[in-house]
C-alpha cells in the first residue's frame, strides 16, 4: 500500500485534474446528471441518522473480535485481534461515501444489490435503507465480525439483507451463479490486483446496460491502480468515474466511445 506521503501527492494531483463537482461544461447527459443530483445532493435523509447512530455506537464498543484477514490487511491494524472501535475508525467507510452509495441506490433503484465486504455492516445499513425492496446480499469473511454486523442489521430492522459468510474465493461463484442480475455492487474486499479483477470478470456474468460496479480504495496501492486500469478498460465498460477514493464503472451501450471521468469529491 502506499505510505500516508504518497497517497497525499496522489490526492493533490486528483485535484488538480480532476473535473470540478458541479457539472460546468459537462456534455454527458448521463454523467451530468450523476453529479448534479447525486453527488451535489444536500438531503438531509432521515436514514443517515439512523446509521450514523449506529456508527457512533460502535466507536465505542471496545468488545475485541478474533479477527481472519483473507485480504491485503487493514491499511493501518492488520492484527488478528481487534476492538469494534478500532474497527469502525479504520475499516469503515466515510459517512460522505456511505451517503453517497445511499443516494446512488436511491436514485438509480437497483433490483439486486452485492456487497463485498460487509465489515460491521455500516455502509450496508445506506444500501438497504436507500431502497428497502431491494434484494440485499452482501459477503463477509471474518466470522466474529459478520456476527456483529448480524446484530446491527436486527437492530436497524433491515428485513432485506442476506449475509454471507466465508471466503470470497469460496463464496461468490455460488452467489453469482443464483442471481439473475447484479444491478449495483460495491467491491469493499480483497485490495490486491488479482482477486479485484477476478471478481470483476466473476460479476462481468451477471451485468446489464443499467448496472453499476463500485470499486474502494482504487488508489490504494499499485495494484489497486492496476486493477482499476485494467477494469476500467475493459471491453465492456463503456464509461468509468473517478473519485479518487473510489471508482465507478458502467456499461451504458449509449456513450458511443468509452469516457473516463475523474470528478471532484
Amino acid at each position: 500500500m502506499y505510505s500516508a506521503l504518497q497517497l497525499a501527492v496522489k490526492y493533490f494531483n486528483y485535484w488538480i485534474t480532476a473535473l470540478n463537482g458541479k457539472g460546468h461544461g459537462m456534455h454527458s447527459p448521463f454523467v451530468f446528471e450523476f453529479i448534479t443530483k447525486i453527488l451535489n445532493d444536500k438531503t438531509g435523509y432521515p436514514a443517515y441518522e439512523k446509521v450514523e447512530a449506529l456508527r457512533n455506537q460502535l466507536l465505542n464498543d471496545k468488545t475485541v473480535l478474533e479477527v481472519e484477514d483473507f485480504g491485503a490487511g487493514s491499511s493501518v491494524d492488520n492484527k488478528s485481534k481487534r476492538s469494534i472501535a478500532s474497527i469502525a475508525k479504520k475499516a469503515a467507510k466515510p459517512k460522505k461515501f456511505g451517503q453517497l452509495l445511499f443516494r446512488m441506490i436511491k436514485h438509480y433503484q437497483p433490483a439486486t444489490i452485492l456487497e463485498l465486504g460487509t465489515s460491521l455492516g455500516i455502509t450496508t445499513a445506506y444500501l438497504s435503507l436507500a431502497k428497502p425492496d431491494a434484494s440485499l446480499i452482501t459477503m463477509e469473511g471474518a466470522k466474529e465480525i459478520a456476527n456483529v454486523a448480524r446484530q446491527n442489521f436486527n437492530s436497524l430492522e433491515l428485513k432485506n439483507v442476506e449475509l454471507i459468510e466465508g471466503n470470497f474465493d469460496n463464496t461468490l461463484s455460488p452467489v453469482v451463479r443464483g442471481l439473475s442480475t447484479v444491478d449495483f455492487a460495491f467491491i469493499d474486499g480483497n485490495h490486491r490486483q488479482e482477486p479485484t479483477e477476478r471478481y470483476f470478470k466473476e460479476l462481468l456474468n451477471k451485468t446489464t446496460n443499467d448496472s453499476i460496479l463500485v470499486f474502494d480504495d482504487i488508489h490504494w496501492s499499485k495494484e489497486m491502480e492496476t486493477a482499476w486500469e485494467t477494469i476500467k478498460n475493459h471491453g465492456s465498460v463503456s464509461c468509468s468515474i473517478d473519485l479518487f477514493f473510489i471508482g465507478i464503472v458502467l456499461f451504458r451501450k449509449e456513450f458511443k466511445d468509452k469516457q473516463h471521468f475523474s470528478i471532484r469529491f
